[in-house]
């Protein structure tokens, strides 16, 4: 079901409308409103709501609403209309168009008032939708998504492109009241929406479409044979849980830093490769960059000390799935605990290296592990310089160099969960 709402009411009845808008201002807020352009003004002039003007009344608007409807566009249409006019018509096409169509329309101020306390107990959620992630077709994955969706939510889809960006289309979902807001695309997708969604207590939901998916594996949200059903069929269930994020440098991070070794492999692993390999392009990656990975000096400002290792990588933890080998210093990272898991890796030689990492998968796996390459700690923040200056990615997404500060935000983002 979208979320629009189209009104219109004539000269008689336009205050009443005007009224019943300003009384249910915060319901009305969460959706998407187009009006007829003398109804549009009176909205405009007494509210703060956003309001798209159509035609007048009588001059096209109601021709112009049973176009939206038709085109499935509009989900409650509010139609106040003089006695005189319940014959026009363009008024009875209007109505007959909702008829045809199933969509709800209320002719008189009681009907209009039962529908407002209905949307008034209805969710809304605001889909945030990258059509360029993962290898699967995005228009068959959007249509899926709003065929399950659609019958259950009022939906409101929105897609990001190279001028509006995940941030922005977030910031604008919660402007809107939204009573969810699901993100639909790789880890860089989520990220960026659960960073706007940090400290509001608006749900996100995650329905993961990207290459490695890390955050919904962490969550035990599906991610394959059938992700987007199962993700969809959480969302749906309504249970939440209250997670830890953080910031990096002022960005956020729901998933981990990483310095030195995981940036050099994110780097090395281009879209062309993800596209074609998807979660093999890593480790192939990963493969070539141990060849000439160097150690690093670095130095951790924590709690009012100071400590100093030699690295060959080193991550900084919210939540990672267990695939994420360089951050399993004590086994499973725990992502509600109010606090960053930090690890750090080093070693002399290739054959050295692997042995290390394969003995961090098996901790995600087993047990933790003694490994005098592996130190391990918790923190809530800290500080992070390298010598020389290391890449860090962030979430998936390289976003510099060396130093970066980190802070964990307890319980500050709440996501719908198995």
């Amino acid at each position: 079901m979208t979320a629009t709402l189209a009104l219109i009411a004539h000269d008689r009845h336009r205050e009443d409308l005007v009224n019943l808008v300003r009384q249910y201002q915060p319901v009305f807020g969460r959706y998407q409103i187009l009006a007829a352009q003398q109804t549009a003004d009176r909205l405009q002039a007494t509210t703060n709501l956003a309001v798209r003007p159509l035609l007048a009344e009588g001059l096209g608007g109601e021709v112009q609403i049973a176009t939206e409807v038709s085109l499935g566009n509009v989900a409650v249409v509010i139609l106040l209309m003089d006695a005189a006019l319940i014959g026009n018509p363009t008024v009875q096409a209007l109505i007959q168009i909702c008829t045809l169509y199933n969509v709800p329309i209320a002719t008189n101020l009681a009907t209009a008032l039962n529908i407002v306390e209905s949307l008034a107990r209805s969710r809304v959620a605001h889909l945030i939708f990258n059509p360029v992630s993962g290898q699967g077709n995005a228009e068959q994955d959007l249509a899926l998504i709003q065929r399950l969706l659609d019958p259950h939510l009022y939906l409101e889809v929105h897609q990001t492109t190279e001028d509006k960006c995940a941030e922005e289309l977030a910031e604008k979902a919660i402007a809107a009241n939204a009573d969810m807001v699901i993100a639909s695309g790789g880890d860089g997708t989520v990220s960026a929406v659960a960073g706007q969604l940090i400290g509001t207590r608006i749900p996100l939901g995650i329905l993961p479409r990207g290459t490695a998916n890390a955050f919904a594996s962490a969550l035990g949200i599906p991610t394959t044979l059938t992700p987007i059903r199962g993700a969809c069929q959480v969302i749906l269930a309504g249970k939440t849980r209250q997670v830890d994020a953080a910031f990096c440098n002022g960005l956020p991070m729901v998933l981990l830093a990483g310095i030195g070794l995981e940036a050099e492999v994110i780097d090395r692993a281009d879209r062309e490769a993800k596209d074609r390999w998807g979660a093999l392009a890593y480790l192939m990656a990963g493969w070539q960059q141990l060849d000439e990975q160097t150690l690093f000096e670095t130095e951790i400002e924590m709690d009012g000390r100071i400590e100093r290792f030699q690295a060959g990588a080193l991550t900084i933890a919210n939540a990672a799935p267990a695939t994420s080998v360089l951050a399993q210093g004590v086994g499973q990272v725990i992502f509600d605990d109010g606090l960053l898991d930090v690890t750090i890796a080093s070693a002399s030689t290739k054959l050295e290296a692997l042995r290390t990492v394969t003995q961090l998968l098996g901790s995600a796996l087993i047990r933790p592990i003694e490994n005098p390459n592996v130190v391990h700690f918790g923190a809530k923040q800290l500080k992070v310089t390298a010598t020389p200056p290391q890449k860090v990615v962030v979430d998936g997404e390289i976003i510099g160099t060396t130093p970066v500060e980190v802070e964990c935000i307890p319980s500050g983002l709440t996501v719908f969960v198995p």
